[in-house]
């Protein structure tokens, strides 16, 4: 979708802009698509030919294709580190589909994860342009392919009543309440009871008509559901079993309650693509993590209190159900499962699926055992929140301090979450989410009896946030440490997966924290026919107080004032948008407050509106559309917004929508936190991580992906500030993206404010000057003759027995470079990370 963006500006077509905090693949995008749909390449890449649905290709598409082709045939792992803006999502989709196509054997699905619903209709918006060449060139209209998006119930729901419920778990509990097997029992002998007319229409016949072959966004769903009276959502999951490419969430994959519900069944011959996958180490962590409060442990006496209520009146009325379920699950618990897809709703949090296998316990059979079991439980749990320190303690220690106080062993807890998902299907209770809080002990129960490493408890009195309040609310953290441990599945089970993204540097870091050996570990630059990036490093105000958010010069008025003057200053020369990021939102908030007592504010609204991100969406994302209506009316707009959050990870500024980002001090996360403290103990033990390595790559990488903001393509071109004197260190700049790193030059380092601004100047005014199409063939952007003699010349520099890159180009500049440890099919032990420059000049 990028790169159609990028044929139009540099054609002149006029196309209508897509706002990046609208849904791509809309039917603007889809006319504005049309227009070069008829000029396409088809490449050899090493042997395979590969359908590239555009006329132009970039050389790190090219090169990037190469890699990730011999990542599949070495039947391994890779690492691919790809520029901002350079059209990775269609280099991944063209090379992996041939490859499919080609080698049917080889690769029976593609899983391409990404991150939120925008990125995911981004995908499919490039694989529709895909899919349409392939359909133009084999004169196929299937061509063989079928492509679906699988989100939440709230994205694909067309059932009125569910679809107002609210957020996504009331949206789920709604369709449990019309769908679930005992509510469809009770419809067939009362039809004024409730139901859902189209999941009973999709289990009539939507089994029986698959999907036709063709790609499906998450509109594409809906209507078809809506003209065949179909559920989108369970036709969605049931059609994973017949597609060929499946776009959807990491936590289909990485979060166990989720991936062994849907991805169970997937083939291992399956290759699993991450998309923006820099932060996937924390998305593992957190889908293993869970958190208990107070107010959480006095829901769950409530819902014991309820659920103990319904088994008496199901012993006076049907006890035969009770007895039914005890002989199951002295036969074992797998018996016991619900086979129903719209009965599983409450999945196992653990991976190993072992303990399936083995009988439940005598002590958790009978309704009334068990639930004694968790009243014993729970009551133990309350005991050791009555504190007043810190307690910090492994998994082991927890369980022998349970078994000493209450008699409660480890070997029923690891049965706790599929005992209560039994007994609440036994008992029929359709409203599941007044339970959520008795599920969420379950599952921390289940949790801390099947891990004993990897996983620290730790206990506060009070919650961090609020330590003075005189009502303290203590808070039981259940931490998952060792992020290998819920993606060491998917490495073991499939046959190639790729992590990938534009801000990944250092490559070596992630094999290690998520403990897995890849075959390819590539970063590519950037390759640009003008300088339209420009990076600095400004360290000092016109004043010379050197700038930095450090702890001890967080609150200095002089470092606050001159981040105000910085950005009062490039808003003065900086046409349209420019979105400024913060570390925190308290620094945001306690800066924000400052500069308006010294009336910075006024000065910065003289030239541009100004709009906050805060932590509510809802509040988030008025902004965000106030922000692109001033930018797109030529007012001009500043955006203040808080690194990790969601506008530094989702949204899209490109072209006048981000001309500056401006990153304020060096987004550290908060080193004090005792969980974050516990995992650098963690990384330092397990993989011999230095916490300073890891305390710098993390802020780093957040602090390259805020930077990335600023440029999403060749035709657009963006100022990157790094407001803080610590990134001129070494050990900071080593750790950016190459392609930011080769554009950062030594000029640029350590300037003023006054500097930066006369920097800009000079930069806005060569981006000024007209700039065509014709500028940038043969160096930034290749045609199908290009691409020739740039495969002739690697053939070359392999026949002379050069590697792959080490040669020189004709021309004399390098063309990809770096040792190899793959060719062909020939499989790699290991990989030694490469820095790819993607430059080569054809005259």
């Amino acid at each position: 979708m990028q790169l159609c963006k990028e044929m139009a500006l540099l054609y002149g077509t006029k196309s209508s802009t897509c706002s990046p905090f609208s849904t791509v693949g809309s039917r603007t995008d889809e006319v504005s698509l049309s227009c070069f749909i008829y000029v396409r390449l088809r490449i050899n890449i090493d042997g395979l030919l590969v359908y590239f649905p555009y006329e132009y290709i970039y050389p790190e598409q090219y090169h990037y294709m190469i890699e990730l082709k011999r990542t599949l045939d070495a039947k391994g792992h890779g690492v691919l580190e790809m520029p901002s803006g350079t059209g990775k999502t269609v280099s991944l989709l063209s090379l992996i589909v041939a490859y499919m196509k080609a080698r049917p054997g080889a690769i029976e699905k593609f899983i391409y994860c990404s991150r939120t619903v925008p990125e995911i209709e981004k995908v499919l918006g490039e694989l529709k342009v895909l899919h349409k060449y392939y359909a133009t060139e084999t004169n196929e209209d299937g061509c063989g392919l079928l492509g679906i998006v699988l989100s939440s119930r709230k994205n694909l729901c067309i059932e009125r009543t569910v679809r107002r419920a609210g957020d996504g778990a009331a949206v789920d509990a709604a369709c449990y309440r019309m769908t679930a097997s005992f509510v469809r029992k009770k419809h067939a002998s009362d039809p004024s009871a409730p139901c859902c007319k189209y999941y009973e229409e999709f289990d009539l016949h939507g089994r029986e008509e698959p999907l036709p072959m063709g790609i499906y966004n998450m509109e594409d769903l809906r209507a078809y559901g809506r003209k065949h009276n179909y559920c989108p959502y369970f036709l969605a999951r049931y059609s994973i079993i017949h597609a060929n490419i499946i776009v959807y969430s990491y936590y289909y994959l990485l979060d166990p309650k989720i991936a062994n519900l849907v991805s169970r069944d997937l083939p291992k011959n399956s290759v699993i693509v991450f998309d923006e996958a820099h932060n996937i180490d924390n998305v593992c962590i957190e889908s293993m993590s869970c958190v208990l409060t107070r107010r959480a442990l006095e829901k769950s006496t409530k819902s014991l209190n309820l659920l103990a209520e319904r088994v008496n009146d199901v012993k006076k009325h049907n006890a035969d159900r009770l007895k039914d379920e005890y002989r199951k699950l002295v036969e074992g618990l797998r018996q016991a499962q619900i086979s129903k897809e719209t009965d599983q709703v409450l999945a196992n949090p653990t991976l190993p699926d072992e303990i399936l296998r083995e009988s439940v316990p005598g002590s958790l059979r009978s309704a009334d055992s068990f639930l004694s079991f968790l009243r014993r439980f729970l009551d133990y749990v309350k005991l050791r929140l009555r504190i007043a320190h810190v307690v910090h303690e492994t998994p082991v220690a927890f369980l022998r301090d349970c078994l000493e106080k209450v008699c409660v062993d480890r070997r029923p807890l690891q049965f706790c979450a599929e005992r209560l998902r039994s007994l609440m299907a036994t008992l029929e209770l359709s409203n599941y989410t007044d339970y959520s809080s008795l599920i969420l002990l379950c599952n921390f129960a289940t949790l801390v009896s099947t891990y004993t490493r990897g996983f620290c408890l730790i206990i506060e009195p009070f919650d961090e946030r609020t330590p003075n309040i005189t009502n303290p609310n203590p808070v039981l953290y259940f931490h998952c440490m060792d992020a290998s441990l819920p993606i060491r599945p998917v490495f073991q089970r499939f046959v190639s997966v790729i992590i990938t993204s534009g801000t990944l540097s250092p490559l070596e870091m992630y094999p290690r924290i998520l403990d897995f050996n890849p075959v390819n570990s590539v970063s590519f630059t950037m390759t640009l026919a003008r300088n339209c990036v420009l990076p600095m490093i400004v360290s000092k105000g016109n004043d010379q107080v050197p700038m930095t958010t450090k702890f001890e010069s967080r609150e200095d008025i002089a470092v606050v004032r001159n981040y105000g003057h910085l950005l009062a200053q490039l808003s003065s020369v900086v046409p349209d948008g420019i979105v400024a990021f913060f570390p925190s939102y308290h620094y945001l908030e306690s800066t924000f407050a400052t500069w308006y007592e010294q009336h910075l504010i006024e000065q910065i609204q003289r030239y541009k509106l100004l709009f906050i991100e805060s932590q509510d969406a809802e509040e988030t994302s008025l902004a965000l559309a106030a922000y692109h209506r001033a930018c797109e009316n030529g007012r001009g707009a500043v955006l203040l917004s808080v690194a990790r959050s969601r506008v530094s990870e989702g949204i899209d500024f490109d072209h006048h929508l981000g001309r500056c980002v401006i990153m304020f001090g060096v987004p550290y996360v908060y080193t004090q936190s005792r969980i974050f403290k516990a995992r650098l103990d963690f990384l330092r033990e397990q993989y011999n991580i230095p916490p300073n390595e890891f305390i710098t790559f993390d802020a780093m990488r957040h602090g390259a992906q805020c930077l990335g903001r600023a440029i999403r393509g060749k035709s657009d071109y963006g100022i990157m500030v790094l407001a803080d004197k610590r990134y001129a260190r070494a050990d900071k700049r080593c750790k950016l993206p190459a392609w930011i790193q080769s554009q950062l030059q030594d000029a640029f380092v350590n300037l003023s404010t006054e500097e930066a601004v006369q920097a800009s100047r000079r930069f806005l005014r060569l981006m000024g000057q007209p700039f065509s199409k014709d500028d940038q063939l043969g160096l930034a952007l290749l045609t199908r003759e290009h691409v020739e003699k740039l495969v002739a010349q690697n053939r070359a520099s392999l026949c002379s027995g050069n590697v792959l890159g080490q040669g020189v180009a004709s021309s004399g500049l390098p063309t990809a470079g770096g040792p190899m440890t793959s060719f062909g099919n020939v499989p790699a032990t290991g990989a030694t990370t490469r820095i790819i420059p993607t430059a080569t000049a054809f005259h």
